[in-house]
């Protein structure tokens, strides 16, 4: 038996060393030291033995066992170097090679402009509100003197989401001044933006859902030159010195008297195009002096102050500040349009 079981170890070991791969070493082992390996079936036979050998081929059997381990984890090592050898000759990094260039993204045109028209009015002493966008109906309307009944409350208009239409899409930042009126007293200088809501048929020029710029100033002694002055510094700081607007009477149940403001169209310089509807004039926003049932339903005192309040559309703002013919542009989302800014 002592022969074998150094035929077994020198055996054994010539192949380990020749191993080439974990797989053939994971075999030689099954092979020698298995359950069913040459080393252990040669141990089977240890019954036969006298009691005066037994002990001498157990310890030298345990040797051979031990010396073939160790050999098998030593080989295992070596694969393992090599393996990890291989894989970094087979990914060297050439740090000379010029890196691919990772696109970088920018500001939407029409984050450019709202931050353009928060610096403007920053520098006048505004401060910024938000509110919600889905709005009670006695914020979006009745608070703003459009009781029920009132055209703007049309379910063709509004998109209400009660079956009392009690709930709605706000269609304008307005809410957001009531709100703050009623929990500040004036002087108040704010303005407030966000998405709203109206049912307008996709053109050029009107999508169903928008942005808008809200202006509120409520303090004493604010006249409609105060109004006038405020929106000819937003739009010449926008457009530059040279921009054309023009002012018009208009109603809104909210402001009296009530404005609305143009400015020239930059497509066709007052010629008339599509973008304008042969007009010559775009429609930029909506203005006048609060209306005293607005303030007075807000807990301020119409003899002692007086406010004004605009809102602006900022597609139609970021439109004639870069030129962009059709609204739409804005909003598909094609990376050819958007790259220009």
């Amino acid at each position: 038996m002592q022969k074998q079981l150094e035929e077994i170890r020198r055996g054994a070991l010539s192949a380990i060393s020749s191993a080439g791969s974990g797989v053939d070493l994971e075999a030689l082992r099954v092979k020698y030291l298995g359950k069913k390996g040459a080393l252990t079936a040669l141990l089977k036979q240890m019954g036969a033995l006298s009691p005066q050998e037994r002990p001498k081929m157990g310890q030298l059997a345990n040797q051979v066992r031990e010396d073939l381990s160790s050999a098998i984890a030593r080989q295992a090592e070596i694969l393992s170097q090599k393996a990890l050898d291989a894989r970094l000759a087979s990914e060297v990094l050439d740090v000379t090679i010029p890196g691919t260039k990772v696109p970088v993204g920018h500001k939407h045109p029409m984050s450019i402009v709202l931050e353009e028209v928060e610096d403007i009015f920053a520098g006048m002493g505004f401060q910024i509100a938000e509110g919600p966008e889905v709005e009670l109906s006695d914020y979006n309307f009745t608070k703003l003197n459009t009781p029920e009944g009132h055209p703007a409350r049309d379910w063709q208009d509004t998109f209400y989401l009660s079956e009392d239409s009690s709930v709605v899409l706000r269609t304008q930042t307005s809410p957001v001044q009531v709100r703050v009126m009623e929990r500040q007293k004036p002087p108040i200088r704010i303005i407030s933006h966000g998405r709203v809501y109206r049912k307008d048929e996709v053109d050029a020029t009107h999508s169903p859902m928008f942005h808008q710029i809200e202006g509120l100033v409520v303090d004493k002694g604010v006249t409609m030159a105060d109004l006038k002055g405020t929106l000819e510094v937003l739009v010449r700081r926008l457009y530059g010195k040279d921009a054309k607007i023009r002012f018009r009477p208009h109603h809104f149940p909210f402001t009296e008297p009530s404005c609305e403001v143009d400015v020239q169209c930059f497509e066709c310089q007052g010629e008339g195009c599509r973008v304008c509807k042969g007009e010559g004039w775009i429609e930029l926003l909506g203005a006048g002096m609060v209306h005293p049932k607005v303030l007075e339903g807000c807990g301020i005192d119409t003899e002692v102050y007086s406010g004004f309040a605009f809102g602006i559309g900022v597609e139609r703002l970021t439109m004639r500040r870069f030129s962009i013919s059709d609204l739409r542009l804005i909003f598909e989302n094609d990376v050819r349009f958007l790259t220009q800014f």
